[in-house]
C-alpha cells in the first residue's frame, strides 16, 4: 500500500537557515538518488493559514511517496538527507498517510495511488494548484477571507500552507476530525466555497490537485506537541435521544 509522508522542519537559528540554502540543490540530488522514493517535492511554507503569498523562511517541508509504510519509516529515520535536515532543525514532525482518492495532477504527474477506502474518523486533505499569472490578483484577493475562516474554525486539527514557488505554486495541507466536517467547510456558502466555485467557473488554475488520505501515524512534534493529539480533544457528536417506544419496537 502506497504511503505518503509530509515532513515539516523548523529552522529557527540563522546558522541553520544559512545551511539550508545550500540544501536546495543537495537535498534534491539526494532524493533523486533514493530508489524507494517515488514522487517527491521540497516546499517552502507561508506565514498565514493555508494559501499565502508571504513566505515563512523558517519552515520547510519534504513531501514524498513510498511503496509502503515500513519503507517510509525506515528511510525517514535513516536516510542521510532526512537525518541531516533533522539534525539542523529545531523541530521536526512527519505524518504518514495512505491515499484515499486523488483528482488532478502535480507537475504533470498523478503522484498518488488511492485505494478508495474511507476512514471512519479523521482524514487529511492536500490541495495544490498552479495559478495562471493573469488570475493571480483575483485569487489573492480572495485569500484573506479564506484564511480568516480557516484560522477560526475549531474543527480543523492542523493546517499549513506550503509551496514550490511563492505566489504561483501553492498547496495546503489540513487534518479534519471526519469527512462531514471537512466537506461542510470546503463546499459551504462561505468564503472558501465561493472561491472554489470561481476557480472552476473562471479557470484560475493551469493545474490543480485534490487528494484525501487516511492517517497512519506521526513522529516528532510541532509547536511542542503532536498535532494528532488534538483529535482526542474534539468532542464526539451528541446523539439524538432514542424516541423508539415499545409500540414502535413491536
Amino acid at each position: 500500500m502506497q504511503t505518503v509522508t509530509l515532513s515539516l522542519f523548523r529552522f529557527d537559528k540563522p546558522g541553520s537557515r544559512f545551511w539550508l540554502a545550500g540544501q536546495m540543490a543537495l537535498a534534491r540530488m539526494a532524493l533523486m538518488g533514493m530508489k524507494q522514493v517515488g514522487f517527491w517535492k521540497i516546499c517552502g511554507s507561508g506565514m498565514g493559514e493555508g494559501f499565502t503569498p508571504q513566505p515563512n523562511f523558517t519552515v520547510w517541508a519534504i513531501l514524498a511517496t513510498w511503496p509502503d509504510e515500513e519503507t517510509a519509516r525506515r528511510d525517514i529515520e535513516n536516510a542521510p538527507v532526512y537525518k541531516d535536515w533533522t539534525k539542523h532543525a529545531s523541530e521536526t514532525w512527519t505524518i504518514f498517510l495512505n491515499p484515499i482518492n486523488s483528482r488532478g495532477k502535480w507537475s504533470g504527474k498523478e503522484p498518488f495511488q488511492p485505494d478508495g477506502v474511507m476512514p471512519e474518523g479523521a482524514l487529511a486533505v492536500l490541495t495544490r494548484a498552479s495559478l495562471r499569472p493573469h488570475m493571480a490578483a483575483r485569487f489573492w484577493g480572495r485569500v484573506p477571507d479564506i484564511s480568516a475562516v480557516i484560522g477560526t474554525d475549531p474543527n480543523i486539527v492542523f493546517k499549513i500552507g506550503i509551496g514550490e514557488i511563492p505566489v504561483l505554486h501553492q498547496a495546503t495541507f489540513s487534518i479534519w476530525p471526519d469527512t462531514e466536517t471537512m466537506a461542510a467547510f470546503a463546499r459551504g456558502n462561505g468564503a472558501h466555497g465561493k472561491a472554489i466555485k470561481a476557480v472552476y467557473d473562471e479557470g484560475w488554475f493551469s493545474e490543480d490537485l485534490y487528494a484525501r488520505f487516511r492517517i497512519a501515524g506521526a513522529v516528532g512534534s510541532w509547536n511542542g506537541v503532536d498535532p494528532l493529539a488534538k483529535l482526542n480533544q474534539i468532542p464526539e457528536p451528541v446523539a439524538e435521544p432514542d424516541q423508539t417506544t415499545e409500540m414502535d419496537a413491536a
